[in-house]
C-alpha cells in the first residue's frame, strides 16, 4: 500500500496531475481475525496521505461481520482524505442503502459510494443502483461474477480472451456500462490478472475503452497502470483536432459552425470537450489556446 501512494506521488510529478487513485483494501488484505487491526492500518495511511493524493478504501462488504466496525474505523476517522469509499459484492440498493446509513452515522455524509458489480442479480439490478444518488461509480467484479454461475461459464471467463467473447460476460459489461452512463455515472473495467502479460493487457483496457463505453479500469500491478493510462488516453490527432473545434465553437459563441466539411453543434462540442477532458486527466499536454481552461484539476479521474 505505501508503494502504491509513492507510486501514485512519483506519476503525479511526472505528469501534472494525478492520473490514478489508490484504493486500500480491507476486503482481501486484511487476514481473517486481524481486520479492526487492518482498518487501523489503511486508517493511518489515508490519514497521512500528501493533500494531493487520491486514496479510497475497499471495506468489506455490507453483510460482514467486519463492515460497519470497517466504516466507522475507515470513515470515521479519515473521511476528509478520501475520495470514496468502495463497496464490494453490492447486490440490490438496499445494499446501497445499507452503506450509505453507515457513512452518514459516523458523519461521513458527503462522501461518495463506489460499488463492486459481482453477480448476475447484481447485474440485473445494475440501473437501479447506478441511479442512487451517493453512487458515483460501478465497477465489475470479473471472478466472482464467473464463479457465481456455478461452472456454467468456462474458467477462460476470467481470462483476456474469454472475458471479451463469453456473451454473459461480455453482455454484464455492457450492461454496467450503460447503466453508468444512464445516470451520468463512471463505469470501471475488472483487473486484467495476466499481470505480466503486457500485450493482453493493452488488448482488454483498449477493447474496455474503444468498444465497450468504460471510462476507467482497475490495475492490480504497478507495471498495468501506464498502459491503462495510454489506453483510455485520446490520441494526439484527436485532441489538437478537439481544441481547433473548440475554438472555432467559442468564437462563434457555440453557434453551429463548419469545420473540416462538417456542420458541428453543441450536441458535437460537449463531445470534443469530452476529449479534452480526457485528455487533461490522463496528463497530456494541452494545445496553449486550451491550457487555461483546466487548470484546475476534474474531481474524478478516468
Amino acid at each position: 500500500m505505501k508503494k502504491s501512494l509513492q507510486l501514485q506521488a512519483d506519476l503525479t510529478a511526472e505528469f501534472g496531475t494525478c492520473v490514478f487513485d489508490v484504493t486500500l483494501d480491507c476486503e482481501d488484505g486484511a487476514p481473517v481475525g486481524g481486520e479492526a487491526e487492518h482498518a487501523a492500518l489503511v486508517t493511518s495511511l489515508a490519514l497521512g496521505a500528501a493533500p494531493e493524493a487520491r486514496v479510497a478504501v475497499r471495506v468489506h462488504p455490507v453483510d460482514h461481520l467486519a463492515f460497519q466496525a470497517d466504516v466507522a474505523t475507515i470513515a470515521g476517522q479519515a473521511a476528509s482524505k478520501l475520495v470514496h469509499l468502495m463497496v464490494p459484492k453490492v447486490e440490490s440498493v438496499a445494499d446501497v442503502q445499507t452503506a450509505v446509513a453507515a457513512l452518514d452515522a459516523c458523519g461521513a455524509i458527503a462522501l461518495p459510494l463506489h460499488v463492486l458489480i459481482e453477480s448476475p442479480a447484481a447485474v440485473h439490478r445494475a440501473f437501479d443502483i447506478a441511479a442512487h444518488p451517493r453512487v458515483q461509480s460501478l465497477s465489475f467484479g470479473l471472478m466472482d461474477f464467473v464463479s457465481s454461475h456455478g461452472g456454467a461459464i468456462p474458467a477462460d471467463g476470467m481470462g483476456v480472451a474469454g472475458q471479451f467473447s463469453h456473451p454473459l460476460v461480455l453482455r454484464a459489461k455492457v450492461e454496467i456500462a450503460s447503466a453508468c452512463h444512464a445516470h451520468g455515472k463512471v463505469p470501471s473495467h475488472n483487473v486484467v490478472t495476466e499481470f505480466k502479460d503486457l500485450a493482453a493487457l493493452q488488448t482488454a483496457a483498449h477493447k474496455a475503452a474503444r468498444e465497450l463505453g468504460y471510462t476507467r479500469m482497475w490495475s492490480i500491478h504497478p507495471d498495468q497502470i501506464r498502459p491503462i493510462i495510454a489506453a483510455f488516453a485520446p490520441s494526439e490527432r484527436e485532441v489538437d483536432t478537439a481544441a481547433a473545434l473548440i475554438e472555432c465553437a467559442m468564437a462563434a459563441d457555440w453557434a453551429p459552425v463548419q469545420f473540416e466539411g462538417r456542420l458541428h453543434d453543441r450536441a458535437s462540442y460537449r463531445y470534443f470537450w469530452q476529449v479534452l477532458e480526457r485528455a487533461h486527466q490522463t496528463g497530456l499536454l494541452l494545445p496553449e489556446s486550451m491550457q487555461g481552461h483546466f487548470a484546475e484539476s476534474v474531481a474524478l479521474r478516468h
